[in-house]
Order: structure tokens, then sequence, then C-alpha cells
């Protein structure tokens, strides 16, 4: 979750940047002023007698109602004849249950205020809605039929699997995705945590029998949580949650085994996907980095926030900036629960390829070896604590947050320590983070473009080049 919105903020800021070129800020502007605590959320936990956790958030006052269900097993846990079934699966659980069509399912949320979206990540299959509270007992009743009695009528599932195809198409356009697909293969091999799509050969051969399985196998109350937030009373909403959700079951097996932890070396060369006849490479550094309950993701997140994660950072000043290589370079650290990643990504011209790799390597090399200014660091961190804050007030981006935080097994009030940690962090921190997560020597890199070009462009630097299949 908090990829999404720092790459929106960092779109936002460059927008925002090329503005005050026009109209520059005034001179002799006053320093920042105190900066204000996180007010983080206040989370009730319980836990029903079937298994299932519930996080409670009551905000009163403005009558909406976030709801978000996280079930474990995502893209891991597919089957290894079935690699992203699990976005099919999430695209088809609300188009019919035992007793509800597609349309009443639709027809009913809508008539509460929402809509129920479902999404596959790789730990995790993520269930939602926002409805007004006043319509929470008709939505939760929805809700909680959807999650348990879902049926995958084959009508829905033909037409979804069309669309899944054709998106996948769309998809495989885009260098971006073929760059994540890719670097996701390198670091990981064979490990589960590999996929990050489905294949065209894996939405053919799946049927609504396997569906209706898998749903079987993962959607149990002692592998899941519901997390509200938003305008109600605590007692009550746990009392009706109790009577939707009370009677749900897990079966007789034991649930799905958590992926095994992965290596945490990556392989220091180029892989090349071929794209041919593109009139740009993307490059995409990628090395091991910190899981969101490790002691040093926080300064591992400053450390990104002064490399590449913000536009004042020094990797946008260098190839965005001071030499035009690109438009909008981005870094990231990205987690799962069992592993983590540093990502760094610039799309460059074909002419630029070598000179923006070479300063790539130039600046995750500075980041390791040399200390921030207490102006880089104190901006990275006002960035961070800022934009956290922003999340924060919307509903669903908190019901999100929380689920997330349950699935890499840390407790609700992480969601207020993270800021604290952020706010917290020295330059000794963001060194030691710096040194041990971002030496180019680390990362392995993948580059989308035409074979030829990227090629000859990396040639100097004698590291070694292979194409994948």
């Amino acid at each position: 979750m908090k990829i999404l919105h720092l790459l929106c903020a960092v779109a936002v800021l460059v927008s925002f940047a090329m503005a005050q070129k026009e109209a520059p800020l005034p001179k002799d502007l006053p320093p920042y002023g105190a900066e204000k605590p996180l007010a983080a959320p206040t989370v009730s936990a319980s836990k029903l007698d079937n298994g299932l956790t519930v996080w409670l958030v009551s905000e009163p006052g403005f009558p909406k109602l976030a709801l978000c269900v996280a079930v474990r097993g995502g893209f891991a846990a597919d089957p290894a004849d079935r690699p992203g079934i699990s976005q099919l699966l999430a695209k088809t659980m609300g188009q019919g249950t035992k007793t509800r069509s597609a349309k009443q399912v639709a027809q009913e949320l809508q008539g509460a205020g929402g809509d129920l979206t479902a999404q596959s990540r790789n730990d995790y299959i993520e269930v939602s809605t926002t409805i007004l509270s006043t319509k929470k007992d008709n939505a939760v009743a929805v809700l909680s039929d959807v999650l348990q009695n879902a049926s995958f009528p084959d009508a829905e599932v033909t037409l979804a699997k069309r669309n899944a195809a054709d998106e996948l198409r769309q998809r495989e356009s885009e260098p971006s995705f073929l760059a994540n697909r890719a670097m996701a293969k390198v670091l990981f091999g064979d490990h589960p945590y590999h996929v990050t799509a489905p294949t065209q050969e894996s939405i053919t051969a799946s049927t609504p029998d396997d569906l209706r399985k898998i749903y079987a196998q993962r959607f149990r109350p002692d592998q899941a949580i519901l997390v509200a937030v938003g305008d109600f009373e605590n007692n009550q909403m746990l009392g009706l949650i109790k009577a939707r959700f009370g009677s749900w079951k897990a079966p007789n097996e034991a649930p799905l085994a958590a992926p095994a932890t992965p290596s945490t070396t990556a392989q220091h060369s180029v892989f090349i996907v071929t794209r041919p006849g593109s009139v740009q490479t993307t490059l995409e550094f990628g090395a091991f980095g910190p899981r969101r309950g490790d002691p040093d993701y926080e300064a591992a997140e400053v450390a990104n926030a002064v490399y590449g994660g913000t536009f004042s950072s020094r990797l946008v000043a260098n190839i965005r900036e001071d030499k035009g290589y690109t438009y909008s370079p981005a870094s990231f650290l990205r987690q799962y629960r069992e592993s983590g990643m540093a990502i760094t990504r610039a799309d460059v011209r074909n002419e630029v390829t070598g000179p923006s790799f070479n300063e790539m390597t130039y600046e995750l090399n500075r980041l390791a070896t040399t200390s921030p200014t207490d102006e880089e660091l104190s901006k990275a961190k006002r960035f961070l604590v800022g934009i956290e804050a922003i999340q924060l007030q919307v509903r669903a981006a908190v019901a999100g947050e929380l689920a997330g935080i349950w699935v890499d097994g840390l407790p609700p009030e992480e969601i207020g320590v993270y800021g604290q940690k952020i706010a917290a962090t020295n330059t000794a921190d963001v060194d030691a983070a710096a040194r041990k997560y971002f030496p180019a020597a680390k990362a392995a890199i993948v580059a989308v473009g035409e074979e030829k070009v990227i090629r000859d462009a990396l040639a100097p630097f004698a590291i070694p080049v292979q194409t994948m299949q």
C-alpha cells in the first residue's frame, strides 16, 4: 500500500515542481513549523471463537464505513501449474453466491453506497468495500455471503478469463510490467514469490472447479482478518460481525503453510528482456531489502527517500534535473511477509542507456558511502511522516494498511509506531541501512528494450549480460 501512495506523491511533486519553474516560491521563506505527532487510530482487537481476527477502529462523525478482509494465501500459494490463479479467483469471487447472483451482489452493495473490490497480493487476497454506515447491516451480510458462499458460476468465470487474458496482453506491452515480472524471477528464482501475475497458459487452463477448490482451501476464518474503520460503536459492530461471521467454519484440513524464507543474495548481472523496436530502455535495479517488521525497516525507508524516493532525492536531481536522461525516475521498498526488495526504475532514451546505468550505479554507491546531509535527512523524514499522515485520513487506506500489517505478523500498534520510528531515525541508522541494502554490487539489473542497444551501451562496464527467455 505504501508504494502506491509514495509513487503518487512523487508524481504530484514532479508536477508541482514544474509549475514552480514558471512561478518560483518567494525567497526567505520561514523555517519549517513544529512537526505534529501522528494521531494514530485506536484499534480494538478481538478474535471470534472460529478464529476470525477482528480489528475495529471507531471514528464517529462522518457517516462512512470501510470494511477490509484479508485472507492468507495469494500468488505465493498458487499451484505450480496455475501461477497467478489467485488473480482470477479475486476477480470472480464476487460474481455470485449460493443465494445471490452477481447482479444481486452488486445491487445490494451499491444500495449501501459501495462496491466490492477484491485483489490478490503475494501473501494474501484482499476483499473490501466502503459503504454508508447506516447501511452496514446489509453490507456486512453481503460481504459475509461472498466470503463464505462464493459459487464461481461457469459463465462468469468464462467472461473473467477472457477479460484477464486481454488485460495480460495489454500489460505485457508495458516495459514496467515486463521489468517487474523479470526482476521477480531473477531475485526469487523458483521460490513462490517469483509470481507477480498469471500467465496466458494458467488463465486458459483454469476452470471453475479449480477456483472452487482453492477458495475452499484458503477462505477460512482462522486464516483471515476483518478490519472495520468508520462511524460505529465498537460493541455494536462486533455483535454484527459475530452474527454474520460466527458460523463460518474452518475445514478440517491444516491451513496452507507460509512460504519459506527465500535467499537474500542477488546475482549482480544484467538480464535483458528484449523489446524489438523500442526507442527507450527501462532500467531496473533490484536488491533484497528489509521486511516490514525488521528493526532497520524505517531506516531503510529514510535512506531510500534520500536516494530516489522523493522528488528532491539525489537520483532525481542527477538524472532528471541535471542531465535530463529521464522524466521520472523512482526508487521504492517492497515488502512481503518473508522477504523485501529495494527497487530502482527509470525509463531512459536509448542513446543514454549507458550513461544512465552509470549514474544509477554511482548514486547507489554514493548512498552506501556518503552520509545524508542534515537537510536531506530532515526532508526525507518529513516527507515519509507527512505521506503517512495524509494516507491515514482515508478510512479505506487505514483498513487496508491494518490488514497488511496483520498478514505480516505484526500487532495493530505498528500503524502508529511507523511514524515515530521514522521521526527518530538518525544519520547513523541511515548509514547502516544504506551499507546493508543499497550498494550497487548487491543488485541485479533488468533492462527492457532493444537488445543490441543495451549490450553495446553496457559493454564498457564489463558486467555479465544475459538475455532472458
